[in-house]
């Protein structure tokens, strides 16, 4: 099926492109995955839900695609910086516990909100605390070829060298001389050259929580280097895509190129494509404003800015009727909006069984509308034209329902099936009761496992606890009733 129409938008060159992999038939695809230190922030979510786009296009057209997305669990400093409290260690302290149950819990909660979004796992999902000898090896070939410097047990990368014969900022358009020029004065403290140079291993200090020994010093690997490791193991020195946001363009995506530059000699990506960001009734979302929502907040409407819940198909079609290189910005009115239109586009599929086709073919031209859908798509992956087209199908088979419009097997048997593949499997758009019964089914699993606890505690004598789990559920409108079978519940 692949016919090489495909273009896509690449920030290197800020141009579309004709779509050609490396390894003819097949894509290595690399996205940057969340630091694990707290709940997956909904502005990520529109970055993971937008690759999955794009993942599910590239199998659909028939590319085997290997999908790298990593999981950050180890030296993302605060404030994006080599400087500050590793963002999980602080968690950790803070919470008083130790920071792979930080990793874990968050990792966790990403995945099952990820999920609910319907997105298709990753073919890999590598860890940096897994992959700590790569990046001390990584290191050693920078060293070798006098791109780095090693200082009080630190290792950093010579930004200043490098660019003597490469351009550190080509893909975020940055100049060194304005870099040089927008950087305070260091404070005399630093063990770097230069304020523009960035750390490959930190020494820690005696109070750092997550450390390794390495031929430096017991420290940790910079959250650039990781990144840089984890790709090249599972993708190799070139490879065709790294996606992420558009805020990691710099410093990261920046230091990538040019931490993998710095020992190949050569670019390690082909296409770079980035996501843009999400604002909230049209500002920035920050928690330290209030001007911020978590993506479960959204699902149960327990929250103050909107008026009730929405569903996470509901959000991820949303989020798919802008382009995902496009500042979206999400609001009641806007989720009320996608709420009708997808409720429309699923009713619309399920009334494409009740039709009875003619002999006759309608005015609806299939072959014409199933090109205009796939130009859409090949054309950088925009999911909002695509959603077009699939409605002006949805006015056809309104017409077909209610106007006696004729329509023939083949233009029944053509929208019954692409109207399906273009939903479901290429924009990951599920039915609502799909994941209604889904939910059901993980609620009812959730207070059997509330009454077993319930039940052991009774059978312990611990009566506060199992009166506390019977009372808290009652406030949840969960009555539980115990009888000769047993206890059951019922819902209020």
């Amino acid at each position: 099926m692949i016919d090489n129409s495909l273009v896509v938008l690449n920030s290197l060159s800020g141009k579309k492109e004709p779509f050609k992999p490396l390894n003819p038939g097949h894509v290595g695809m690399y996205v940057c995955g969340p630091t694990v230190y707290s709940n997956v922030h909904l502005g990520n979510c529109r970055t993971f839900i937008s690759f999955d786009l794009i993942y599910r296009y590239l199998k659909h057209l028939g590319y085997k695609v290997r999908y790298v997305r990593n999981i950050t669990d180890a030296g993302h400093l605060e404030n994006d910086e080599d400087t500050g409290e590793d963002r999980i260690a602080k968690k950790a302290r803070i919470e008083k516990i130790e920071p792979m149950e930080v990793v874990h819990f968050y990792t966790v909660d990403f995945h099952q909100i990820l999920e609910k979004f319907n997105t298709l796992p990753p073919s890999i999902e590598p860890t940096a605390t897994g992959h700590i000898i790569e990046q001390i090896e990584l290191i050693k070939e920078i060293l070798d070829v006098g791109f780095a410097y090693e200082v009080n047990g630190s290792v950093y990368f010579d930004v200043l060298k490098y660019n003597q014969n490469h351009h550190y900022g080509k893909l975020s358009g940055r100049k060194i001389e304005e870099l040089i020029h927008n950087t305070r004065t260091l404070d005399g403290q630093s063990d770097k050259k230069n304020p523009q140079d960035f750390a490959l291993w930190k020494k820690a200090e005696p109070q750092h929580i997550m450390r390794w020994p390495s031929p430096w010093s017991d420290g940790f690997p910079g959250w650039h280097l990781e990144c840089t490791a984890m790709s090249t193991k599972y993708l190799g020195a070139s490879f065709d895509i790294h996606g992420g946001g558009m805020d990691l363009k710099f410093p990261h995506h920046e230091c990538e190129i040019a931490q993998a530059q710095a020992i190949h000699d050569h670019p390690p990506v082909k296409y770079w494509l980035h996501a843009n960001m999400l604002t909230l009734n049209g500002k920035k979302m920050a928690k330290s404003t209030g001007n911020n929502i978590l993506p479960m907040d959204i699902f149960t409407g327990n929250n103050d800015i909107f008026s009730n819940p929405f569903s996470p198909q509901v959000v991820r079609f949303f989020m798919l009727q802008a382009h995902y290189t496009s500042i979206l910005d999400i609001s009641q009115e806007a989720l009320e909006a996608s709420e009708k239109g997808y409720k429309k586009l699923m009713e619309a599929v399920n009334q494409l069984t009740e039709i009875n086709p003619g002999n006759k073919a309608g005015a609806f031209d299939t072959k014409q509308w199933l090109e205009k859908c796939y130009a859409a798509m090949d054309d950088d992956f925009n999911s909002p034209l695509l959603i077009a087209q699939l409605f002006e199908a949805v006015k056809y088979i309104n017409l077909v329902l209610h106007k006696d419009i004729p329509i023939d097997k083949y233009q029944l048997k053509t929208l019954t099936k692409m109207m399906s593949v273009f939903i479901r499997e290429v924009l990951g758009i599920a039915p609502e009761q799909e994941y209604a019964s889904n939910t059901d089914e993980i609620l009812h699993n959730t207070i059997d496992l509330l009454i077993e606890l319930r039940n052991n505690a009774r059978s312990n004598k611990d009566f506060v606890t199992s009166d506390r789990i019977r009372d808290r559920l009652l406030e949840f409108g969960i009555h539980l009733k115990d009888g000769k079978e047993g206890t059951q519940f019922t819902l209020n």
